[in-house]
């Protein structure tokens, strides 16, 4: 067994009492809650100091009272009540100071995501323009928020960090493609476009162009998504001729086509949403439309490497018993389980097909076994998200969450797995308006509404005895 004590000066025991001075507040702790900080902090470092009872203890010019919250969270691992007296800016510009921001984020950030266990904590609002027109998440729980011709972002601690305006009129697509880069695109201007927030200026832009046919011009970005290496996005014409291009990110150049289409049926709109799939190296894409005779839209796979459709599925119609005439409302893609997630729009159920045993009908519809549950209404205006391994449904206002019943996840495919129905929101939450869209951040589910200011930021609460401080 390796020496618990190798780490520390060999003069210096981990249970010996040092002495520090903060603002003129006196504290006594242990070397070894000071390297609790980690090698590489200020404390770490002011442990290897000699001190007895005759020498004067290190003076620290800062405030005692966050210090204090900071010791308790290296003594124990969590945040004592008393952190509640400060912002979250006053904890992490003093944990950045000590070189302990990691032990507080680790505190700081909710609990693993459960559906069944969330609620809404928070309202992100911009000051200008409140309402949102597109939001990009990360997966360290921050946000950018859209809204207008502007990007206003939120660290993971939710605090607002600055907005970079753009050039558009407009934003109604956004995706972080770099950690400080945003690729955005308007339904009134033509292109994608990148805005770096470091600098907070526009760093390039990509358009879609064919010398051979003068019809391509103007074009329209409608989705954004990336891969480590390229961001993709969808561009429609005036005249509907559409395409995704596929985006270098080292020269925000474009590099190839991916299944151009005239345009001109239901089959061949553009996609709307698109999802890169590491593992198989696909291209997912979908398009919904609806109108006077119901809802139609298509599914499709592409292979990155050829730029060809490896599987489609159009609805409605395709296979015997995808319910013909009652087609998708909408559709999401589950990269983690390997599952593409559709809710019908006539009788609003879910459905899942294997990414692995795709064929002319691969849906196996979803049960409800207790009948208290069982949703008796259609799809209409209906978003699904998929994130963290659930299954995220939104009925107008209200909020359900799909999750897979414990120790379903053993088995390999998932159309023969159990999920649980459960409903996520209060009658109040859903009496706010229409959910437009939903997207996963770390450990958050971040909302927005039809014609509502702000984003809600949905968190499972913290079991453990952490004290929430959003």
């Amino acid at each position: 067994m390796a020496d618990q004590n190798a780490n520390f000066a060999p003069h210096l025991i981990p249970h010996d009492r040092i002495k520090l001075n903060v603002g003129g507040k006196l504290f006594e702790t242990t070397i070894s809650t000071l390297q609790a900080a980690g090698p590489d902090s200020l404390l770490a470092a002011l442990s290897t100091r000699p001190s007895n009872d005759d020498s004067d203890p290190v003076f620290i010019d800062r405030d005692p009272e966050i210090f204090s919250v900071l010791l308790s969270l290296l003594r124990s691992g969590r945040l004592p009540s008393t952190a509640r007296r400060f912002s979250n800016q006053e904890l992490a510009e003093e944990a950045l100071y000590y070189g302990v921001e990691s032990r507080l984020k680790s505190a700081m950030s909710p609990p693993p995501l459960a559906g069944i266990d969330a609620s809404v904590v928070a309202t992100i609002r911009p000051a200008a323009d409140g309402i949102p027109t597109a939001f990009s998440a990360s997966d360290d729980g921050s946000v950018w928020v859209a809204h207008g011709g502007q990007i206003s972002a939120y660290d993971w601690k939710l605090t607002y960090t600055g907005t970079v305006r753009s050039h558009l009129e407009d934003i109604t697509s956004i995706r972080r493609v770099w950690p400080e880069i945003a690729g955005i695109g308007s339904e009134s201007a033509a292109g994608i476009h990148f805005y770096d927030f470091a600098c907070g200026r526009h760093v390039g832009s990509a358009y879609w162009s064919d010398p051979a046919d003068p019809r391509v011009y103007k074009a329209l970005v409608k989705s954004v998504t990336d891969s480590a290496d390229s961001v993709f996005a969808s561009f429609e014409c005036p005249h509907k001729e559409n395409t995704v291009l596929s985006i270098d990110k080292s020269t925000l150049k474009p590099v190839s086509e991916i299944g151009r289409q005239n345009g001109n049926s239901a089959k061949a709109m553009v996609a709307e949403k698109l999802t890169y799939l590491p593992e198989p190296g696909l291209l997912f894409g979908s398009a919904i439309s609806s109108g006077a005779f119901g809802y139609s839209g298509y599914i499709r796979l592409w292979d990155l490497r050829s730029g060809g459709v490896v599987w489609e599925t159009n609805e409605p119609g395709s296979g015997r018993s995808s319910r013909f005439g009652d087609s998708f409302a909408n559709v999401d893609v589950d990269p983690d389980e390997s599952a593409i997630f559709k809710v019908c729009s006539k009788s609003g159920d879910l459905a899942v097909a294997d990414l692995r045993k795709l064929g002319e009908d691969p849906w196996v519809y979803l049960e409800e076994k207790n009948p208290s549950l069982r949703y008796s209404g259609g799809g209409t205006s209906s978003v699904i998200h998929c994130y963290k391994r659930q299954v995220f449904v939104s009925r107008e206002g209200c909020l359900e969450v799909w999750s897979q019943i414990e120790g379903e996840r053993e088995v390999r495919d998932v159309c023969e797995r159990t999920y649980r129905r459960n409903f996520v929101d209060r009658e109040e939450d859903s009496s706010k308006g229409t959910i437009r869209k939903m997207e996963g951040g770390g450990n958050r589910l971040f909302v927005s509404r039809d014609g509502v200011e702000g984003i809600e930021v949905w968190e499972s609460s913290n079991l453990s005895g952490a004290v929430p401080i959003l």
